[in-house]
C-alpha cells in the first residue's frame, strides 16, 4: 500500500509541475506570437465595447480547455481510475468540467470587469483599489460557496445519523462554535477518497461530511477530525490565511503597477487597458504563486500542527486520532514520508507520519 501511495503521489507531483510549466508556455506564446492581439482586434472591430471582455474570456477559456484537455483528463480521470480512487463516469466528468468552467468564467468576468473599470477610473492608485475589491470578493465567495457552489457538484442533505449529529453539535458548543447544522454529501458517486469540512461564514457556517468518511469511520474518529476543523476557526487560522492571501494579492498588483511597462514592451502591447494584455495578468499571478507557494505551504503546515494539538486537547482521543490518520493515508493514498523537497513545495499539511508522531508525544 505504501509503494502504491508513493507511486500515485509521485505521478501527481510530476503532473502538477508539468501543468504549471505548460500553462506558462501557453500564456507566453499566446502573447509573444500575437494571438491575443489578433483576437482582441477581431472582437474590437465586431462587438460593442461592453461585449469585448465576455467574448474574449470565452475564447481563451475554450482554447485553454482543449489545449489542456489531455493533461487534465489524465490527471483528474485516468489517474484516479488507474489507482482505484474514482468511480466517476466519463459523462459525469464532462459535466463537472462544464460546471467548473462556467463558474470560473463567471468569477473571472466579475473580477476582470472590475479590473478594467477600476483601471479606467483610478489611473494612479488602481493597484490598491483592485486589490481591495479582489480581497472583498474572496471573502464573499467563502460565504456563498457552501450554499451555491457545492450543491452544483454534490447532493446535499442534513446528516441522517442523529447520534452523530448530536455529538458534533455538542463538540461545537464545547469549543464555542456556532453551527447552523451538519450535512452529508454523496462523495462516493465520484471518488473513494474521504473528506470533511467546516465551511461558510456567519449564517452559512456548517459541517459537511463526505459519505465515504461518515460510513467508514467511527464516531470517535469523526469527532477528532471535526475538532481539528473547529480548531482552525478557534485559532483564527482562516483570518490569518485571508490576511496572507490579501498580502499576496496586494504584492502582485503592486508588482504589476511598477513593472508592467517592461512586460508590455517585451510583448509589444500598448497598455494594460488593452484586452490583449489580459494573459499578462495571468502570467504575473502564475509566476508569483510558484514563488510564494513554499511560504504558503510552510504557514499552512504550521497551522495544521496547531489544529492537531488543539483537537487532541479538546477531545482527549489520541488513539482515535492515530487510527484516523492511518485510515486517511490508506484511503486517500497519501505519501507518508515525502522527500524534503517535495514536502517543501507541495505539502500544505504535515506528512501523516509526522502528525502521528506528534500526537503520540502529546500528554493528555
Amino acid at each position: 500500500m505504501q509503494d502504491k501511495a508513493k507511486s500515485y503521489s509521485n505521478i501527481r507531483y510530476g503532473l502538477s509541475i508539468a501543468g504549471l510549466v505548460y500553462t506558462f508556455i501557453l500564456l507566453f506564446l499566446f502573447l509573444k506570437l500575437g494571438i491575443s492581439g489578433r483576437i482582441a482586434l477581431m472582437l474590437g472591430d465586431r462587438l460593442a465595447s461592453l461585449l469585448v471582455l465576455p467574448a474574449y474570456l470565452i475564447i481563451i477559456f475554450v482554447l485553454y480547455f482543449f489545449l489542456n484537455l489531455p493533461l487534465s483528463f489524465y490527471q483528474s480521470y485516468t489517474l484516479e481510475h488507474k489507482f482505484l480512487l474514482s468511480r466517476q463516469s466519463v459523462n459525469d466528468w464532462w459535466k463537472d468540467q462544464f460546471k467548473s468552467g462556467a463558474i470560473s468564467y463567471i468569477i473571472s468576468l466579475l473580477l476582470f470587469g472590475a479590473f478594467y473599470l477600476i483601471l479606467e477610473n483610478f489611473p494612479y492608485g488602481w493597484w490598491l483599489v483592485i486589490s481591495l475589491f479582489w480581497i472583498f470578493f474572496s471573502v464573499l465567495l467563502a460565504k456563498v460557496m457552501p450554499v451555491v457552489i457545492i450543491p452544483l457538484f454534490f447532493k446535499y442533505k442534513r446528516l441522517a445519523d442523529e447520534v452523530l449529529r448530536e455529538r458534533i453539535m455538542l463538540l461545537a458548543k464545547r469549543m464555542d462554535i456556532k453551527l447552523i447544522d451538519c450535512f452529508e454529501i454523496d462523495f462516493s458517486k465520484k471518488t473513494l477518497k474521504a473528506n470533511a469540512a467546516f465551511l461558510g461564514v456567519g449564517n452559512t457556517r456548517r459541517v459537511i461530511l463526505a459519505d465515504t468518511l461518515k460510513d467508514k469511520y467511527t464516531h470517535d474518529e469523526i469527532e477528532v477530525i471535526l475538532a481539528h476543523e473547529f480548531a482552525h476557526y478557534k485559532l483564527r487560522h482562516l483570518i490569518k490565511l485571508i490576511m496572507l492571501n490579501s498580502f499576496v494579492t496586494l504584492a502582485v498588483f503592486y508588482l504589476i503597477f511598477n513593472t508592467n511597462a517592461y512586460a508590455l514592451s517585451f510583448f509589444s502591447l500598448p497598455g494594460l487597458f488593452d484586452i490583449a494584455a489580459l494573459p499578462l495578468i495571468f502570467i504575473y499571478f502564475l509566476v508569483f504563486s510558484i514563488i510564494t507557494r513554499p511560504l504558503e505551504a510552510f504557514v499552512s503546515r504550521s497551522f495544521e500542527r496547531s489544529a492537531d494539538l488543539k483537537a487532541l486537547e479538546a477531545t482527549k482521543l489520541k488513539e482515535a486520532f492515530v487510527s484516523t490518520m492511518n485510515k486517511l493515508a490508506s484511503q486517500n493514498l497519501a505519501d507518508r514520508n515525502p522527500h524534503p523537497i517535495i514536502k517543501f513545495f507541495f505539502f500544505d499539511h504535515p506528512p501523516i507520519t509526522e502528525r502521528i508522531k506528534s500526537a503520540e508525544s502529546v500528554s493528555l
